[in-house]
């Protein structure tokens, strides 16, 4: 007779974790939930593997999840490998035409498929497809300082509710074309993902990075903010570098409809779970209005 390799202790634990989860499954049951996947947690196989079983665990239970991911590390790779020097303003890379293509290559194509095939390897069904794709997300140069940066300007997700609704999860790259002659446009993956999520009037929008949220002037991060407290730590300094896209994202996002983004840490196990499934909640919790059902006691 083979032996009970869990103690009875773990098993209750975990059955009335589940149970606990009920009201939470119900909450986001049918719901779109825009999942930005992002930094050093790409990059490892096990993290990787993790992140696939929270988005597929998602669409088991009634959630609608689109992934849209970046790739910095993996570009940054590829560009010192080839010689080709990269710059930051205000959060975002300066992109050139060398830098755009290499860029295409890594997210469309190698980030986009590893993601796609983890989570087919889950039990999940995934396609993969970049901005380009259907003419998802149109671009136009976000500033001449950026070079091929994109802004959004025109949005065409009918392709994700296809998908969503056929019960593929779609893996978004955010590469764009252009509004002319058939540019190629890098969009910042937090931008891409803000857009997509206003687009489809996401019910939440989940910003997965390497850090544990929003921190005030004094280090501590910042469970639950108001667009107007944002806006006011943008200003004053106490949100910048490469928080700073992140913050403008939820902002615009909100604008469009988004009820609730979360900035989160992707490094921490089973977080988009831990934020949507249980009371506990992860990282910084932006919204405008009330929730639907009484809020949650978030720690």
């Amino acid at each position: 007779m083979k032996a009970h390799t869990v103690s009875r202790e773990a098993a209750l634990a975990t059955a009335k974790m589940l149970s606990e989860a009920l009201p939470h499954l119900q909450r986001f049951s049918g719901a779109v939930v825009v999942v930005k996947f992002g930094g050093n947690a790409m990059g490892d196989d096990a993290a990787m593997a993790e992140f696939a079983r929270d988005v597929v665990l998602m669409k088991q239970v009634g959630v609608n999840p689109v992934v849209v991911h970046g790739g910095g590390p993996m570009i940054n790779e590829m560009l010192t490998k080839l010689g080709i020097k990269s710059e930051f303003v205000r959060g975002k890379r300066v992109t050139d035409k060398a830098t755009v293509e290499v860029v295409e290559m890594i997210l469309s194509g190698l980030v986009n498929k590893r993601i796609v095939q983890a989570i087919n390897d889950q039990g999940g069904r995934a396609v993969g497809i970049s901005g380009k794709d259907d003419d998802l997300m149109v671009c136009e140069a976000d500033d001449p300082e950026l070079g091929f940066v994109g802004r959004p300007v025109e949005m065409n997700v009918q392709v994700l509710r296809d998908l969503y609704a056929a019960g593929i999860i779609p893996v978004v790259a955010p590469v764009a074309t252009g509004m002319a002659d058939n540019e190629t446009f890098n969009v910042n993956g937090d931008t891409a993902a803000g857009a997509i999520a206003g687009a489809l009037k996401a019910d939440r929008l989940l910003l997965l990075t390497d850090v544990p949220g929003v921190k005030n002037a004094a280090g501590e991060v910042l469970t639950q903010i108001t667009p107007d407290e944002i806006r006011g730590m943008i200003k004053d300094g106490t949100i910048s570098g490469g928080m700073i896209p992140k913050a403008e994202t939820a902002l615009d996002a909100l604008e469009q409809g988004v009820r609730a983004v979360t900035i989160l840490d992707g490094r921490l196990p089973n977080a988009a779970i831990l934020e949507l499934f249980t009371d506990h909640g992860a990282g910084s919790q932006i919204r405008s209005t009330e929730p639907r059902v009484k809020p949650r006691v978030r720690r």
